[in-house]
């Protein structure tokens, strides 16, 4: 089967040595397709594990009209990988993506694209690196009904938490992941939760059958966590990671779906990953929860998705069928309706300027919105000027935990924004 590959750095490059090395009896790389694409060439030396014959390519056109049965899509961003995936697809050849914003923006699309064509639209490395989570959800999972999915899917934002909570300040373990390159430049989209959404997208339309707009997921950033919520977070028995999570709602067009900075059990499977190790889980109507882990990250891991993606296709050829695709089907172009509005105990840290009647303040706004306190932790020690102290509450739902929080942030007593963090148990099922 001959393979194109758009997009020649890191995993790009890792596909190639897998195909080269492992599966050159099935699979030829034919074509390689990327800006300035002689100094890319020249660079590599022998590295790149590519017979001579490839041809290094600029020109899209050239790709298109090759004759390449599958045109792997490595590009990242989404122009105009997008567009020159249509473009694959409406020639007639099979696609291979580890685009997640392509897929999470534009995934119903593509495949109506695919199947009209009679082609494939395969992107397992898009969610979980090597994580073949996608692919066991679809054939693995297909007999259960799947009401929840939640997982910890952003490498950067799991580095930098554990460093933290290993006593590294967020500057520092930022700078660090930036240095060994889990974090790009611009980290933006990993610590504000939106490249975890395109991944909860991906991972909402598979699993729940409800393709939604990434854009509509709610999200908070993990810059507001401080030394001082890992240190109460030890003290309930919890780690902080940045969670994603998606269920479905009480209506067939409604799912509930959120990214944040949690809270999470040590006895949660969520709790575990550290570096750039992923973790999902399900939570199906009859199989209970089941838990996907392992490298998220790295040109390897995602290269061993990619790969598997393109031996899928060759087998299907060789079989003379198509492998069924059920993500996004489902549920057809995204129109389902996304709230944040989710169920669950919640911890709220306070920095204040210590004075009497400032937990009788916050207590008696809680009570008007019918929210219970658990609990009020504070170490001594902290001075009166800026004293931290913790409250965590029973399940509540967050729009009205946020109207609450509304009055409460607008009391004059508060030195910093409070933090307000759902806590996640081993109770909760996926979460």
């Amino acid at each position: 089967m001959k393979v194109a590959i758009l997009g020649f750095g890191v995993v790009g490059q890792a596909v190639a040595r897998l195909v080269h090395s492992k599966h050159a009896d099935r699979l030829a790389v034919t074509h390689v397709f990327n800006r300035h694409v002689a100094s890319k060439r020249d660079g590599l030396g022998d590295n790149a594990s590519l017979p001579a014959g490839v041809v290094w390519t600029e020109d899209i056109d050239e790709v298109l009209s090759s004759g390449a049965e599958v045109i792997v899509e490595l590009l990242g961003g989404v122009t105009p990988a997008a567009t020159y995936i249509r473009q694959a697809l409406e020639s007639g050849a099979s696609v291979v993506t580890a685009n997640k914003q392509v897929v999470a923006r534009h995934g119903p699309e593509l495949l109506a694209v695919a199947c009209a064509r009679g082609v494939e639209f395969r992107f397992e490395g898009s969610v979980a690196g090597g994580i073949p989570v996608l692919r066991a959800i679809e054939d693995g999972l297909c007999g259960d009904s799947l009401t929840r999915v939640a997982g910890v899917v952003n490498g950067t934002s799991t580095h930098i938490l554990s460093r933290m909570e290993a006593g590294e300040t967020f500057a520092g373990a930022l700078a660090e992941a930036q240095a060994l390159g889990f974090a790009e430049a611009d980290p933006s989209d990993d610590l504000t939760g939106r490249d975890a959404a395109a991944k909860l997208a991906i991972l909402t339309a598979t699993a729940l059958g409800r393709p939604v707009h990434c854009s509509d997921i709610s999200c908070r950033s993990i810059e507001t966590i401080e030394a001082v919520d890992f240190r109460y977070a030890r003290e309930l028995g919890c780690t902080i990671r940045q969670v994603a999570w998606a269920e479905t709602g009480a209506t067939r067009g409604q799912v509930i779906a959120a990214v944040r900075p949690a809270l999470v059990s040590h006895r949660s499977p969520l709790a575990g990953v550290t570096g750039n190790q992923n973790v999902v889980t399900v939570v199906g109507e009859f199989g209970g929860e089941t838990a996907f882990f392992g490298r998220g990250a790295g040109g390897e891991a995602t290269a061993v998705a990619v790969v598997s993606d393109i031996l899928a296709i060759a087998g299907a050829r060789d079989r003379a069928r198509r492998a069924p695709r059920r993500a996004f089907a489902a549920g057809g172009s995204p129109g389902n309706s996304v709230t944040s509005d989710f169920v669950a105990p919640h911890y709220i840290r306070f920095v204040v300027r210590d004075r009497p009647g400032i937990i009788a303040a916050v207590s008696s706004v809680f009570a008007r919105y019918r929210v219970s306190i658990n609990a009020v932790l504070q170490h001594p020690g902290w001075p009166a000027s800026e004293l931290p102290f913790v409250m965590t509450l029973e399940a509540c739902g967050e729009s009205c935990l946020d109207r609450a929080m509304t009055e409460i942030g607008a009391m004059d007593f508060h030195v910093k924004p409070p933090i307000v963090l759902p806590i996640f148990g081993a109770s909760r099922g996926a979460v």
